[in-house]
């Protein structure tokens, strides 16, 4: 067996090593994300922490979409350790030459808006930083990738404590933005030391990433149907309508960020580990099993909404400082959005099993009616109505993905029964 051919990883640390970092470090990313926007909330007033989040949910999106066409596409490549680290370095070099256009675009709008442009100025640092993620995830290396998130979450969290009170938003983004500086530097280095020999990304490779077959095209559309078009909905808010909305429904969805680790850890492990434990079993085993899952996540949605709704305000000023007062009354629909979530994440689980084609139609449906749930929400009833506008839109695709559900798992037994009886014809 050759170089090339060897299996990737060698830390000989055993599968469940790496599971248990792996876990770990999407908590560490989430918990990042959770105490970005909580120090900031406290260290800004009402209005400048609305700014902050605008551009905050800004880079959400774009994360995610790089996230969908690089890493989502990047951990599914195989082969041997130095195919394995041409295509981790070229995954991160092509994240850093996409960003800088990006950033520089969003640069230009600095005399309109400068927390915008603040943002530009450091978004190539922040995409190219958290693409590492999934370079060492493919390597087998999630212990490299968690310490280097840990280097982040203590940079972030430390420098954006030590702003004034009162700190501008564009300050706030780039202070965030900067903290990432170095846990980008000791990323590349420790990708540089791991992937040594595997040669400089060529031109071809980086090429290869814009094909037409790439899978990240396809990664790319259901993010943006299942989850930048609602995201895409609260920006417009916040630009034409009343940018406190978005820093409201910024501030209670932060509240509920460890339920984000459970349901992307739902969505990353989810269809293996179902796998793995129902076998060879039933296409309605496979079903009862997701939505046990989905059962046990909305149960500790509805008990996490139940502890929010409890906080004395003083603890929840604590928390978010100005933006508490608007975010608290938020909590029930919020609440009530993750438990629908919670079911909907399962469901499309289920279907990812089942048949993974049709996740993307319930998405794209679903995901445009909660867009229009979201607006007439907010048109009929202000900031709480656009956020019961999310539970009513969540609510459907959960009950649509488990309609979809139910009739792939009949058409599977009745494709059973068919086959059954053409046996026992064949055998007469």
């Amino acid at each position: 067996m050759g170089a090339d051919d060897a299996p990737p990883g060698g830390t000989g640390n055993g599968v469940g090593g790496a599971v248990l970092a792996s876990a770990a470090d999407q908590g560490v990313a989430a918990l990042t994300n959770i105490a970005v926007v909580i120090v900031a909330a406290r260290q800004a007033t009402a209005a400048d922490f609305a700014d902050f989040a605008i551009a905050y949910t800004i880079f959400a999106l774009l994360l995610g979409a790089f996230t969908a066409y690089v890493g989502q596409a990047l951990v599914l490549r195989r082969g041997g350790p130095a195919a394995l680290g041409r295509d981790c370095r070229a995954s991160v070099t092509f994240t850093l030459l996409a960003s800088l256009p990006l950033g520089a675009a969003l640069a230009l709008t600095t005399p309109l808006a400068p927390e915008y442009g603040a943002l530009g100025a450091v978004l190539p640092v922040l995409l190219t930083q958290d693409a590492m993620r999934y370079a060492f995830a493919v390597l087998g290396r999630p212990r490299l990738a968690l310490a280097v998130d840990v280097l982040r979450l203590a940079l972030a969290v430390g420098v954006l404590a030590v702003q004034p009170a009162g700190a501008g938003p564009e300050r706030l983004v780039l202070a965030w933005g900067l903290s990432a500086l170095p846990a980008l530097v000791f990323g590349a280095v420790l990708l540089a030391a791991v992937t040594r020999g595997a040669g400089r990304p060529t031109a071809e490779r980086l090429r290869a990433l814009l094909e037409r077959r790439h899978l990240g095209r396809r990664f790319v559309v259901e993010f943006g149907v299942g989850n930048a078009a609602s995201q895409l909905a609260i920006v417009g808010l916040g630009l034409i309508a009343n940018p406190l909305a978005v820093g409201a429904l910024r501030g209670a969805t932060t509240l509920f960020g460890p339920l984000n680790v459970l349901f992307n850890a739902a969505t990353g492990f989810g269809p293996p580990l179902l796998n793995r434990l129902t076998g060879l079993g039933s296409p309605g085993r496979k079903a009862r099993s997701a939505g046990l899952a989905g059962a046990a996540l909305a149960g500790i949605a509805g008990c996490w909404a139940l502890a929010l709704a409890l906080l004395p305000d003083a603890a929840g000023r604590q928390l978010l400082g100005d933006t508490w007062d608007a975010a608290a009354e938020l909590l029930p629909a919020t609440g009530s959005q993750y438990a629908a979530m919670a079911l909907g994440t399962c469901g499309l689980l289920a279907l990812r099993v089942l048949t993974p084609r049709a996740t993307l139609g319930v998405q794209l449906v679903f995901s445009l009616l909660s867009v229009a749930c979201l607006l007439v929400g907010y048109a009929l009833g202000g900031v709480v109505g656009a956020a019961w506008g999310l539970v009513a839109g969540s609510a459907a695709k959960a009950v649509a993905s488990w309609v979809r559900v139910a009739f792939e798992v009949r058409v599977s037994f009745t494709l059973r029964d068919r086959r059954a009886a053409g046996r026992e014809a064949g055998a007469s």
